[in-house]
């Protein structure tokens, strides 16, 4: 990520502004904000964003009409939606209509960060996610520790694309659950410990270095040491 990267975040929620904005500026972006869809759109041609944080719930126009406008002006500028918890036809529109991620609210902040600088690093070419000898491709869904590919189901994929995007960070189950499974209906926090044991066995293999790590009472974190 560059210093001062051009972030336009386009928010009628007073608190989430209020927490997102001042953090995206502390970590070296340069942000405007925006409080409805029409104001967004101008904010997107005046301001030139390089990544755009949208809310789906917009006065005067709604987030998805922003999109298919941007889409249709021909902007290819990176586009985080931002979802309630139950708007499942919302998120996969979006996806249709060309939004690159979306963050199911309520979020944490470290969450968005990291799903930022994974769109930004595609933007610059750099789609490869790095922990210790471990290499994601989030480009081809690859995955490679040191010499040795590694073979993962479409879920198993997705668990560790998450953790790779959180590095070190500790992720508790039900957390692991609501962002890689999405609150798949009948999936209880149980599902998040069989993947893991199943990315164990797929990535630390013996005479290797252990990366996934089990943090007793909190979660699992991927990290080196």
């Amino acid at each position: 990520m560059r210093p001062g990267t051009r972030v336009l975040l386009v928010e009628d929620d007073p608190s989430i502004v209020g927490f997102v904005e001042p953090e995206l500026q502390r970590v070296g972006f340069h942000v405007r904000c925006a409080r409805d869809g029409l104001s967004g759109l101008e904010e997107a041609q005046l301001f030139g964003p390089e990544l755009v944080v949208l809310d789906i719930m917009l006065p005067r126009l709604d987030g998805v009409g922003v999109l298919k406008r941007l889409r249709q002006g021909g902007s290819k500028v990176p586009i985080v939606m931002l979802t309630a918890r139950d708007a499942t036809i919302d998120k996969v529109h979006s996806l249709d209509l060309g939004a690159d991620d979306y963050l199911t609210k309520p979020f944490e902040i470290e969450e968005l960060l990291a799903r930022m600088r994974a769109l930004l690093r595609r933007v610059d070419g750099e789609e490869i996610l790095r922990v210790a000898d471990l290499e994601v491709n989030t480009a081809t869904r690859e995955v490679r520790r040191g010499e040795r590919e590694i073979d993962l189901t479409a879920r198993e994929y997705d668990l560790l694309e998450f953790m790779a995007l959180n590095p070190r960070r500790v992720l508790s189950r039900d957390f692991l659950l609501s962002r890689v499974w999405d609150q798949e209906f009948g999936v209880t926090a149980n599902v998040v410990e069989v993947y893991i044991a199943y990315l164990r066995k797929k990535v630390d293999t013996p005479g290797e270095r252990k990366l996934i790590h089990t943090i007793r009472g909190a979660g699992y974190a991927l990290k080196a040491t």
